[in-house]
């Protein structure tokens, strides 16, 4: 019987609806056996979750998803199997939680100027925990009748030329895949598909994160079609990269994206896991 493996979600530790412990009951009701918790820029839940997945006899591999700058566009790096203690990566993650908070601040202020008063504060009384995202603003636009769905909010408020638009100052791709790789763990480029990038630069995405000690991409994601998989696949093995597999998974409320419901691999790709029954890896990827 094949192992099932979810290395991509989130929890209320950045913008996911399900406390850590939560997440990983819901990814064990699911038969997903091993679970990545990747938060965005930060480590917070690995914790909780890890004593969750010790109780449900599920394999909890410490991740975070770091946001990048990489030519004026935002691309996000999964680092999966981390050392949360390493200081190089924790002192990475602190800068970018800190522009977090003043750019949550700064999307608040430029929503009053266009009449919609107190988004800041309920942005933040939506997110449980330390980060203030996107997604709790458009959570509170939508809970006061400002749209019909977080997807309209993004569209109509939080993308370039926009009134809630507050452009990123994330790391740089070398800091990002050294600081994962500083904390002995693995760089995957999160939903490649996503960045809707042309075939030029996406080669000179994939082969800048080499260069940096990048090793996989995420072929399979919630967000990629079947035809985007197939691309993604062709990619990765057309450049020797490791391939993962992750739902992206945010919470009960998006529910075409569930936990642990993700197609196989393409044949001919080599897993992220591969070799991951090393003791030494063990160590520090897993709980």
């Amino acid at each position: 019987m094949m192992t099932r493996f979810d290395l991509h979600s989130h929890s209320t530790a950045s913008d996911g609806t399900l406390a850590p412990a939560e997440l990983v009951a819901r990814a064990a009701r699911a038969g997903v056996q091993v679970l990545a918790l990747t938060d965005h820029d930060t480590t917070d839940g690995i914790a909780e979750a890890c004593e969750a997945a010790q109780r449900h006899g599920l394999w909890l591999v410490a991740g975070v998803e770091i946001s990048v700058t990489w030519k004026r566009r935002t691309v996000h790096i999964v680092g999966l199997g981390v050392d949360p203690e390493r200081p190089e990566l924790q002192a990475g993650l602190q800068r970018l939680r800190e522009f977090r908070q003043w750019r949550a601040e700064e999307i608040g202020r430029r929503l009053a100027k266009h009449g919609i008063p107190g988004a800041w504060e309920g942005a933040r009384r939506l997110a449980t925990g330390a980060i203030v995202g996107r997604t709790h603003f458009a959570r509170f636009l939508v809970e006061n009748g400002h749209a019909g769905s977080v997807r309209e909010v993004f569209g109509r408020f939080l993308v370039k030329n926009r009134p809630g638009h507050v452009a990123g100052r994330w790391a740089s791709l070398e800091e990002a895949v050294g600081w994962i790789r500083a904390a002995g763990g693995q760089a995957v480029i999160a939903h490649p598909a996503r960045y809707r990038l042309t075939a030029t630069k996406l080669r000179e995405l994939i082969g800048e994160f080499m260069a940096c000690g990048g090793e996989a991409l995420e072929v399979v994601s919630g967000s990629h079609s079947r035809d985007e998989v197939v691309a993604m696949a062709a990619k990765a093995r057309a450049f020797r990269m490791l391939a993962s597999a992750g739902s992206d998974y945010h919470g009960p409320e998006n529910p075409w994206i569930e936990l642990g419901r993700l197609p196989p691999l393409p044949a001919g790709c080599r897993p992220v896991w591969e070799g991951w029954e090393q003791p030494e890896l063990r160590e520090v990827a897993v709980c």
